[in-house]
């Protein structure tokens, strides 16, 4: 260093290590003797701390790989050097998977196709082939752990690779497309209220719905589905001026001179894709057929993929992990005028943190970002991005607002400045067009070790070759697109990231590496429950998807009892669920069947009701088309159920809607002490309808009991109820049916059809007890919400509660239906209350 100051004497780029070590050698002679003093000059390795113990041999190992070189050898020398020889599958399998092109997936020789991140799942989880994919099933085990992954979700964070959805965008006009979701959406958009529309349309929030055939409102349906507008403003009419031009297309603009033009997004279940893809295709060439509006449908598969985050810490990990770029940010407002001091103070100001706060963010809300590629990101530029000035409230940023902001991006409500500031970059609703690919793991590693070279002072001997590899097509940035899935108050909490495909890798070690738990289907199946959602397609029984998993599911366990002896085999019971065998209550009425609803009532001369008297045990007669599949349909809207309840009541029915809730005409009806209208009234009420209505409950065991998947659920008598206090104090065995009668309660009359068979013996008759509906996904053992999720028909339920409140006094009625549950292989009827979803919710739309 100079005597000035001012000077550094610099280190030298190169070592020469002999001197280093003649310069060091008394140094190092003095650490030696101490060991030596400490080791009593005894340098060998201690037999209980060697790595391996003297029983290790892998003389085979090496045998085996000197023969194989030289027959290696031997090959090569025979054959002509230029010919190709077969590449092992194994080097080819792992050059395949080290590929990351922009769009598709690696497919094995069977055309089964493999995540982004395969290699990294087969290592730790039980891989399964569905729906056209090598799907991670679970963490390695017998299927448990299920408390230890809700500890995760509750404490920490989750994350799934659910590359298996895929999305179809729709462009064209704006009223055509709108137009077209009408046709296929139930509830259709036009149904929402003014305010949940326009965010929606605004491309603020995205929208649930049931996605349909086209053809009448009852059509049949294919996928829960979720669909989000592009946000249109000053930033990408441009583009769409540009893509209209190219298509020789004229522009039709509004009178205020708007451009019409859209674009949407709709993101099917991979297991109803191709279904759901061929409905939309069909819905638009209707509309264009009608209106001569160019509509195009097209498929995003293989050019965007999904990630979900689920948990209590998922925002705090987003922030740990997602990292905007401030010189792309773009708002749809114009800020004051100001003077230059002023103006970049009132930048500073604005160029706040969009993942600031959590709370800001509604549900459903719509995040559109550019983020840093995570894998580079280190310390010291979180250093730097903490330097951004947050703005405190969102009122400070939407007072600089000007007269000139459009009305679509008018903020709806808290937290919707933030997510129209976010709508800056549009990259990723080009994917399909070509997005850049991150930059490779050896360019990052090359970097890496260039900096540590230049930390030590020390030349970097490989700089040309990392120069090279630089001006290679990658991008050290990404558009991605968060959806917030829930709100805090809702069980659901986590986030959903949309991301171009060939980045999935570049996210995913990141997430996982700081602190993120993998998940596979059957764990995500575990959070579904825990959270109270429909896991599609298990919990949706009315789709051609369910039909499909189950009959895999049915070959899977046939297959596996087959391979076990006669002896030891477990009894056979219907896969999926018999539906068919739930007979409509106008038919079960006519036929007298009493062990489906009727109670234990005696009249006055002691004498049984006249249900009581009817023909017991006769199959009641339904048309063929009831004894094959799923019949009828799910009710999932509280509009859909007001309907039919107006159709079939008239409007005095004992089920509640969402909105009759509120109102306060449950809580009158459950409090009225008067005697009700009576049994025969309440079915009199019915009309002749021929069809079935299902409805999503919530079964919490009342005292004991574990209710498993494909469980049946049946009409519980008045007696089974008020008997269940007098059994519990006397130890008693509650409600059984013989063995016998269990395992001849279903009968296949031919492969994959069954039929009920009520026991011709008096006391297994007297036993017996008709279905109402089936579970469809049991409790899961970890959990301390021990509940299931299981569909019932809608006028059993009915007059079940109308029974139920009839016989009860004022004190002793629930809001819960009283029912029996009883599992396929068991002889034990178990209590249950039924919690029905649409008396809790406005509507059944969310799904995982």
């Amino acid at each position: 260093m100079g005597s000035d100051g001012s000077k550094r004497s610099e280190a030298p780029r190169t070592v020469s290590v002999r001197k280093f070590a003649e310069s060091r050698a008394a140094e190092v002679e003095n650490l030696h003797s101490i060991v030596a003093n400490r080791l009593s000059n005894n340098f060998r390795s201690q037999r209980n701390k060697r790595r391996r113990t003297t029983a290790h041999d892998n003389q085979l190992a090496n045998r085996r790989h000197r023969k194989k070189q030289k027959n290696s050898q031997v090959a090569g020398a025979d054959h002509n050097s230029t010919a190709p020889g077969k590449v092992p599958r194994r080097v080819r399998r792992r050059n395949e998977l080290k590929q990351n092109p922009e769009s598709g997936f690696c497919t094995s020789g069977d055309g089964t196709r493999r995540f982004r991140t395969h290699v990294w799942h087969a290592k730790r989880f039980t891989m399964t082939k569905l729906w056209g994919f090598y799907l991670p099933l679970g963490l390695q085990g017998r299927g448990r752990g299920s408390r230890a992954l809700l500890k995760w979700y509750k404490q920490g964070v989750v994350i799934h690779d659910a590359s298996y959805h895929f999305a179809v965008q729709l462009e064209g006009p704006e009223d055509s497309l709108v137009s077209v979701l009408d046709r296929v959406l139930v509830p259709s958009p036009s149904a929402h209220p003014m305010d949940m529309a326009q965010s929606i349309l605004s491309g603020v929030t995205y929208g649930r719905a049931m996605l349909h055939h086209v053809g009448t409102p009852v059509s049949k349906p294919i996928a829960p589905v979720v669909y989000m507008w592009r946000h249109l403003d000053q930033h990408n009419i441009g583009k769409v001026l540009q893509n209209c031009a190219l298509n020789e297309e004229g522009v039709p603009k509004n009178i205020d001179g708007s451009i019409p033009f859209r674009q949407l997004w709709v993101w099917v279940h991979g297991s109803a894709f191709t279904e759901g893809y061929d409905a939309l295709k069909c819905a638009c060439q209707k509309e264009m057929d009608g209106l001569g509006s160019l509509i195009r449908c097209s498929s995003l598969e293989g050019h965007l993929t999904k990630l979900e985050v689920m948990g209590s810490g998922a925002f705090k990990l987003l922030q740990k992990i997602l990292h905007p770029i401030k010189n792309i940010l773009e708002r749809p407002f114009q800020l004051k005028k100001h003077s230059s001091v002023e103006d970049s103070k009132d930048e500073k100001q604005t160029e706040c943190d969009l993942l600031h706060n959590e709370d800001d963010f509604p549900s459903r809300a719509i995040l559109s970002l550019m983020v840093k590629d995570p894998r580079e990101y280190n310390d010291e530029e979180a250093v730097d991005d903490s330097k951004m000035i947050a703005v405190s409230t969102v009122d400070e940023v939407l007072s600089h607002v000007t007269e000139k902001q459009p009305s679509m991006t008018e903020p709806l409500d808290k937290g919707a400045g933030l997510l129209l500031r976010s709508q800056e970059h549009h990259g990723l609703w080009d994917a399909a067009s070509g997005i850049g690919n991150p930059i490779e793991e050896n360019v990052l590693h090359m970097e890496r070790q260039r900096k540590r070279m230049d930390f030590l002072c020390l030349d970097n001997f490989n700089s040309g070759m990392s120069n090279s590899l630089r001006r290679s097509q990658s991008s050290r940035s990404c558009p991605i697109m968060l959806l917030r899935n829930g709100s805090t108050d809702d069980c659901l909490k986590g986030w959903s990231i949309i991301l171009p495909l060939s980045w999935v890798k570049a996210f995913w070690i990141p997430f996982i590496s700081k602190g993120a738990h993998a998940i596979g289907l059957r764990e995500k199946r575990w959070i579904a429950n825990n959270a109270y959602l429909p896991y599609f397609p298990w919990d949706y029984p009315d789709c051609n998807a369910y039909t499909s998993l189950m009959a895999i599911e049915a070959a899977a366990s046939h297959s596996k009892a087959d391979r076990r002896p006669p002896a030891v085999r477990a009894l056979k019971v219907p896969i999926p669920p018999p539906w068919s065998t739930i007979c409509p209550f106008d038919k079960a009425y006519t036929a007298g069947v009493d062990t489906m609803i009727s109670s234990e009532r005696s009249t006055s001369n002691g004498s049984s009701s006249s249900l009581t008297n009817s023909t017991s045990g006769v199959t009641p007669s339904r048309p063929l088309d009831y004894m094959c599949g799923f019949r009828g349909s799910v009710v999932r809207t509280n509009k859909e159920l007001t309907c039919f309840l107006q159709d079939n009541y008239g409007g005095h029915s004992f089920l509640f809607p969402y909105k009759m809730v509120n109102d306060r005409s449950f809580l009158k009806a459950l409090k009225d002490k008067s005697n009700f209208s009576g049994l025969a009234n309440g079915i009199a009420r019915i009309m002749a309808r021929h069809d079935l209505c299902f409805l999503r409950v919530i079964l919490h065991a009342s005292k004991e009991g574990f209710f498993e998947e494909g469980a049946i659920v049946c009409a519980p008598r008045f007696t089974d109820i008020s008997s269940r206090a007098s059994r519990l104090e006397n130890n008693e065995i509650g409600l059984q049916m013989p063995q016998s009668a269990a395992t001849s309660y279903f009968k296949e009359v031919c492969p994959g059809e069954w039929e009920i068979q009520v026991p011709e013996d008096p006391i297994a008759r007297e036993s017996h007890r008709w279905p109402i509906g089936f579970v469809t996904t049991g409790f899961v053992q970890g959990s301390k919400k021990l509940t299931a999720e299981a569909f019932c028909e809608v006028n059993y339920l009915a007059h079940l509660r109308e029974e139920q409140w009839t016989e009860m006094s004022m004190e002793r009625r629930k809001k819960e239906i009283y029912v029996l549950v009883r599992n396929m292989r068991s002889s034990a009827y178990r209590l249950a209350l039924a919690t029905i979803v649409l008396e809790q919710q406005e509507d059944d739309l969310e799904f995982m």
